[in-house]
């Protein structure tokens, strides 16, 4: 789970756009959570970004080094560490590591509801967060953060998404993490940007 500042919970405690000819390649192939509508909808906003992207970004992330929604959805499988900026209340950034998931078009994470993230994005939305995993691959989303209750049983996927991660490793974890009290976010994107090195 993220938890913002706090570690991570470890076992014991309690309880390429449709036509290119040089598509990077995908991966991974596990499941996906997006219809068909989102991955539409995660096109137009793939395509809007890229429209909009200033001449140096243009210059760097080329037409062939972007991913397309569906390329980007069985890349992003599983627990995928983010790098999550949120504003101070004198308006200074502050970065840091979480554990995010992708799930029906947008990257969702969690933290507790006495954070320092979660107590800025209750009072300023505003969030912008990079998956980074190697020079080959970055995912970068600028936008607002949805906060919802992980455990409010009408929205389960982040939940399960969690417990499929850890519980493998850490079989406390569903007892810890129903004894905590968990926020989930989600970025509701108003610019998301791509970068695969072609393979």
């Amino acid at each position: 789970m993220a938890v913002g500042p706090l570690p991570r919970p470890v076992p014991g405690p309690p309880g390429a756009l449709a036509g290119r000819s040089r598509r990077p390649r995908v991966w991974c192939t596990g499941r996906v959570h997006e219809t068909p509508e989102e991955l539409v909808a995660l096109q137009a906003l793939l395509d809007a970004s890229a429209a909009r992207a200033g001449a140096h970004l243009a210059e760097v992330i080329t037409p062939d080094r972007r991913l397309d929604a569906e390329a980007l959805c069985s890349r992003l499988q599983g627990m995928c560490l983010l790098v999550v900026a949120t504003v101070t209340a004198d308006g200074r950034p502050l970065a840091g590591p979480v554990d995010g998931y992708w799930l029906h078009g947008a990257f969702h994470f969690s933290s507790s509801r006495r954070s320092v993230r979660m107590r800025h994005l209750a009072q300023r939305p505003a969030i912008s967060a990079s998956h980074l995993p190697g020079e080959a691959l970055a995912v970068t989303v600028h936008g607002r953060a949805e906060l919802f209750d992980v455990l409010d049983p009408g929205r389960p996927e982040l939940k399960e998404a969690m417990l499929e991660a850890y519980l493998p490793s850490q079989p406390g974890f569903a007892d810890w993490l129903e004894a905590t009290d968990p926020v989930g976010a989600r970025i509701e994107a108003d610019a998301l940007f791509t970068f695969a090195l072609p393979r």
